[in-house]
């Protein structure tokens, strides 16, 4: 699914109006025996929700008041999508739609704000055409707060191809786009004073972060979290403080928002494939993850030596499609495949090669996402076609 997305990410838009087993055994050892026992009572191994359509991005969310709610967006190839918002329903042991609302074209990303503390409201971003941001009401209504555009061209604007919400700063997203660009926006939240949207968002800054098209953005936690960010390209991957960039260019670009005008670049693919998605690692800034176009293996950056992979890994027998850090863990990696296999890694062998991961679960297709839960570390969710299931790990 990742290659037809691709293929519609590469052309411009116009401008619109507005079954397998997993072993029940915990990851980090973040809860004693007995209490992991007593929630296996409760809940079920694995629940699925069915859309109705073909599921490609998902995020949970991570208020603490609704810890078994997920966002999910419909992959159909025409300019008329959805997003649904379902929760598990405890009495009834299954998933239940919340809210379902438009979306011009498919979302290449969505995302809840990273507000542990629920101090903002309740706010949802997706990405596609725009970078838009969602309110969720109390009564469940879902109202569009804001469209955030920075295209110069009136008539056509450069697809997003992700973003990423900073989660020691929630006022600012970055965003990559086919553009060459990646985008750093400064939302502007407020509580709700009769006015009639409590968002808005304007450009902080904005720098061509790669020779081609930029394919992810990640922010770091080093350095407090909030500056640092990489970015991959077809042929590079960016980074800035603290965040990255991946790319067309195969590269793992490095920024910092303090000093945008340099970048340092930590990988480059020596085939020079496009990489298409990274993520950091959440307990050890030092550590990101990355893989290629079409490519089977994963592969495991330390800053601390840049250029060479730290490990890689091999064991999917078809392509890479989507990789998720444990959160409370810094020696756990989840990787999906378009061989139906989601695969948890320990890596804490490093730098010894790693032949094997720990735990497999094989799905009834191809998974084309995959979000390890941040505020319940004993749960992973997974899609592909038109099923999500939550897995306990």
């Amino acid at each position: 699914m990742l290659g037809k997305f691709r293929e519609i990410l590469k052309t411009s838009i116009p401008m619109s109006d507005t079954p397998g087993v997993i072993p029940n055994m915990p990851i980090g050892s973040h809860q004693s025996s007995t209490s992991a026992k007593s929630n296996t009572t409760k809940r079920k191994e694995i629940y699925r929700y069915n859309a109705p359509w073909c599921i490609f991005s998902m995020n949970w969310s991570v208020r603490p008041d609704k810890r078994f709610r997920l966002a999910v967006g419909s992959f159909i190839e025409e300019y008329n999508n959805k997003v649904q918002v379902i929760y598990l329903d405890d009495e009834q042991g299954e998933f239940v739609v919340q809210s379902t609302f438009a979306h011009h074209y498919p979302t290449s990303k969505i995302m809840w704000i990273p507000d542990t503390k629920c101090i903002f409201p309740d706010l949802l971003a997706t990405s596609g055409d725009y970078l838009r941001v969602w309110r969720i009401n109390e009564d469940s209504e879902v109202k569009n707060e804001c469209l955030l555009n920075n295209n110069k061209n009136s008539d056509y604007c450069a697809p997003l191809t992700s973003f990423d919400w900073n989660e020691v700063d929630p006022n600012i997203i970055g965003t990559s786009s086919i553009d060459t660009t990646c985008t750093i926006w400064a939302l502007e939240t407020e509580q709700v004073i009769g006015h009639t949207n409590v968002v808005s968002g304007r450009v902080e800054s904005q720098l061509i972060a790669h020779d081609k098209e930029v394919y992810d953005i990640a922010f770091s936690r080093a350095g407090g979290g909030r500056d640092v960010f990489a970015s991959v390209v077809q042929i590079k991957l960016s980074i800035i403080p603290c965040h990255s960039v991946s790319g067309a260019d195969g590269s793992v670009r490095m920024f910092d928002l303090r000093h945008l005008e340099h970048s340092n670049i930590v990988y480059e693919d020596s085939n020079h494939s496009p990489l298409l998605r990274l993520a950091w690692n959440k307990q050890d800034a030092n550590y990101l993850a990355t893989f290629a176009m079409d490519s089977v293996e994963i592969i495991i950056l330390d800053l601390r030596v840049p250029c060479t992979p730290v490990a890689r890994l091999n064991n999917h027998r078809a392509f890479v499609n989507g990789l998720a850090w444990a959160p409370h863990s810094s020696c756990h990696l989840c990787t999906a495949s378009e061989d139906c296999q989601a695969l948890i890694w320990d890596i804490q062998s490093m730098p010894r090669a790693i032949e094997d991961p720990i735990l497999a679960y094989t799905a009834a297709g191809e998974i084309n996402q995959i979000q390890w839960s941040s505020t319940q570390p004993d749960w992973i969710a997974i899609c592909y076609n038109n099923s999500l299931e939550i897995l306990r790990v």
